[in-house]
């Protein structure tokens, strides 16, 4: 365990020149890791893993070859902002893999929070591991562990599911930014010459949008979480809350109240706002959003979101509840 402990003479990465030089001292050290074998990665999306892409392509090219899962969990336009920044501004050899109606098939009529996070973690597992075993000279699993990930659950990023791949693979791990912290990472992110939108990504939880679909999965609530999620980002984003908010997402629970629309009586699901604040996670206070501009949120998800006729903002503070709903 002493190459996963942070030294103490290492200095925080918080400028462009410490980035730079943290950037070429990684790509000296993944050349002479990797050789001319090929490296493997599970690409999210998510800071961690892009951040680890980037590095890897500057060093060794067309030898990673990135794996992009489409669970069918992830939020509106994810999947294709991997594929423009990726494949098509980086030229990185990417494995894009629509696995949507599997997993969805998979997790549905499942409510219970935990089965459902298991289903998607092993499933995660079973897809990232056929991808795997059609490749041939693959050497290297390369993972967006950080340095919290360490401290918290050992030297396997749990988060990313690709631990519990079958021994008979054998693969070596590269993790070229398991000594950082969060706010580091997004700086060398920043470097590499990354969007602000994946750089700055809030917290995203392992399971996607699953979690925020409360109770069993059905494709028209996810959707409904998917489209008002969307809404919600774009709104915070245009009335600057975007970088002032740690976290803020949607839920769409399952249980459905009576309305109105279009002068008819509606039997439709709410959508719940969540924005909070926190340093560490571990509790987190809520944020003042403008009611005018909640007023205007609500007016835009009502009318353009399928499904849904009231929207509810949640004011509670962890604890008692906690970020996410399940």
């Amino acid at each position: 365990m002493e190459n996963n402990k942070r030294p103490e003479t290492m200095e925080r990465i918080t400028t462009p020149a410490l980035a730079e030089a943290f950037i070429e001292e990684q790509l000296s050290a993944l050349r002479e890791q990797i050789g001319d074998k090929k490296v493997l990665l599970a690409l999210s999306g998510g800071v961690d893993s892009s951040v680890v892409a980037a590095l890897l392509i500057k060093a060794v090219g067309k030898q990673l070859v990135c794996v992009h899962v489409n669970h069918g969990l992830l939020r509106k336009g994810e999947p294709e902002q991997v594929i423009e920044v990726f494949r098509n501004q980086m030229d990185a050899n990417l494995v894009y893999v629509d696995a949507v109606d599997r997993f969805l098939d998979k997790l549905a009529g499942v409510a219970e929070p935990e089965k459902k996070r298991k289903i998607i973690g092993a499933e995660f597992i079973r897809v990232f591991e056929e991808e795997a075993r059609k490749l041939d000279g693959i050497k290297f699993l390369a993972q967006g562990t950080i340095y919290p990930d360490i401290l918290e659950s050992g030297p396997v990023k749990a988060h990313h599911n690709v631990g519990g791949l079958p021994e008979d693979l054998d693969f070596e791990l590269v993790e070229p930014i398991k000594l950082l912290f969060k706010d580091e990472v997004r700086v060398v992110g920043k470097a590499l010459g990354l969007p602000d939108n994946m750089v700055y990504r809030q917290p995203f939880p392992g399971p996607g949008l699953g979690v925020r679909c409360v109770g069993a999965i059905t494709r028209d609530r996810l959707e409904a979480v998917r489209e008002s999620d969307a809404i919600l980002r774009e709104e915070f984003a245009k009335n600057g809350l975007a970088g002032k908010v740690w976290q803020y997402f949607t839920i769409v629970p399952d249980f459905k109240s009576t309305g109105v629309r279009d002068g008819l009586r509606s039997y439709d699901w709410p959508v719940v706002i969540r924005a909070v604040n926190t340093r560490d996670a571990m509790t987190a206070t809520v944020e003042n959003v403008p009611f005018e501009l909640l007023q205007h949120i609500t007016a835009r998800i009502t009318a353009e979101v399928p499904g849904v006729n009231r929207v509810l903002f949640d004011l509670t503070p962890k604890p008692s509840g906690t970020i996410e709903w399940e």
